[in-house]
């Protein structure tokens, strides 16, 4: 029977996939075809319903479309043009200014919207065109802005955090803290490629706008750069929860908003509109997570995979083996159904050999934020490079030096875990 279950699920899945059947719809059907032959048909709809609607029974939920909607009206309300401003101010005297420049803008909108494709193409619709301008590499200019976009991912308030913290059952605040140092990490791993080339072919460095201006542009990114203070702030201090800490940042998003002055009634609307399609098919995912996820169970999957790898004798090798399958898993599937999917079959398998769940949380978005930015689907590579209109053949040759930096410090974060634990630990979350 399992054999049968597990064939069924598994050849259903990648026939739906590679068919161009939309994610969640694949996993409701594979899910069911694999029960099907053991279980009566209108017992297994009844099952797939109810652990579809169980999947969404929670209130941490609530986070994410408000998140969705913080980092939406932040990029409609003109924010992107001041952080690149307040960055260009940081690291713009060092060479290559303007690529350090995009890293860091990458690294601070990323966190304050969430989202490693807003981020990509906010900073590289204005970037992108100015480095063209100074004398980069076009195809240089957009792996730089592709490799340092996923850093949001791990940067907090990340929405990916959301979906691992309710798929594994730890907690926001922990995985909100424990990325702060590895998405950093990464950040800066993509500053020494982007220096070393920099130099390399004798790029420029930025020109200091004066003291009057450096003191307007700090003032100006101030506002937007207290958003992230204050929602990690008030988690810390125990104002409020994480979920509400979507809804606190939602609501300055607003203010900020009408602050600025930029932002119409029809764009207010836009900004919801978006919102809602942003967030339908990832709630419908994580619904549809729930009868995979009772399905995985029903045929045993987990088990089997938890011998393969309990088959290999040393800890140090099984968690490298994770990481290639994590790193693969991530070059053909978005990160979203991926942490569905596989942090119930990979989570225990990494906490039987002692693998902290936040730390194995962190090692597992990192490793798919890098799955983004890989051929041969790599959403973000493909964004990113339409964003800069450059052919995604040449992108993929600047990039690997950056893949190389990035898979270094991988392996730091997943063998080093006080990189992922320090904070957490130091502000009590664990």
């Amino acid at each position: 029977m399992t054999q049968l279950a597990v064939f069924l699920l598994l050849s259903v899945f990648a026939v739906l996939l590679i068919s161009g059947v939309p994610i969640g719809i694949t996993m409701v059907l594979a899910a069911l075809v694999s029960i099907m032959p053991f279980i009566p048909l209108e017992s297994s709809i009844f099952i797939a319903t109810q652990k579809m609607f169980a999947g969404l029974d929670s209130f941490a939920l609530i986070a994410l479309p408000f998140f969705i909607f913080a980092g939406n009206m932040m990029n409609r309300s003109g924010v992107a043009d001041k952080l690149i401003d307040f960055s260009k101010l940081l690291v713009g005297f060092i060479p290559g200014g303007l690529a350090l420049t995009n890293i860091m803008g990458n690294m601070v909108f990323g966190a304050i919207s969430g989202s490693a494709i807003a981020s990509a193409t906010a900073m590289g619709t204005t970037l992108t065109n100015a480095q063209r301008r100074e004398g980069y590499d076009p195809a240089f200019a957009a792996a730089t802005n592709i490799a340092s976009a996923p850093t949001g991912m791990l940067i907090p308030p990340s929405g990916l955090f959301i979906i691992l913290s309710l798929v594994s059952g730890t907690s926001i605040s922990s995985l909100f803290m424990a990325g702060y140092l590895p998405g950093i990490l990464m950040g800066l791993s993509c500053m020494v490629v982007a220096v070393y080339y920099a130099k390399k072919n004798g790029y420029p460095v930025t020109k200091f706008p004066g003291i009057k201006n450096a003191i307007r542009i700090t003032l100006e990114a101030i506002p937007v750069l207290s958003l992230v203070i204050i929602v990690m702030g008030g988690i810390l201090s125990g104002v409020f929860t994480a979920t509400e800490a979507s809804a606190v940042a939602s609501l300055y998003a607003i203010i900020l908003a009408v602050a600025y002055r930029n932002t119409s009634f029809q764009d207010f609307w836009a900004v919801v509109i978006d919102t809602v399609r942003g967030s339908v098919p990832v709630l419908f995912m994580i619904s549809a997570s729930g009868i995979m996820s009772w399905s995985f169970a029903f045929t045993g999957i987990p088990d089997l995979v938890k011998d393969f790898l309990g088959g290999i004798p040393n800890p140090l090798l099984v968690m490298l083996v994770i990481n290639i399958m994590l790193l693969v898993i991530g070059t053909f599937m978005d990160a979203t159904p991926a942490v569905l999917i596989f942090t119930p079959i990979l989570l225990p398998v990494a906490a039987s050999i002692g693998v902290d769940p936040i730390h194995f949380g962190v090692i597992m978005v990192f490793n798919l934020s890098i799955g983004i930015i890989t051929p041969p689907v790599g959403t973000l590579l493909f964004a990113g490079s339409a964003v800069a209109g450059v052919p995604v053949e040449q992108v993929i040759k600047r990039l690997i030096p950056y893949f190389a930096a990035l898979f270094a410090i991988l392996m730091l974060v997943t063998y080093v875990p006080s990189i992922s634990l320090a904070l957490p630990k130091m502000f009590g979350l664990m």
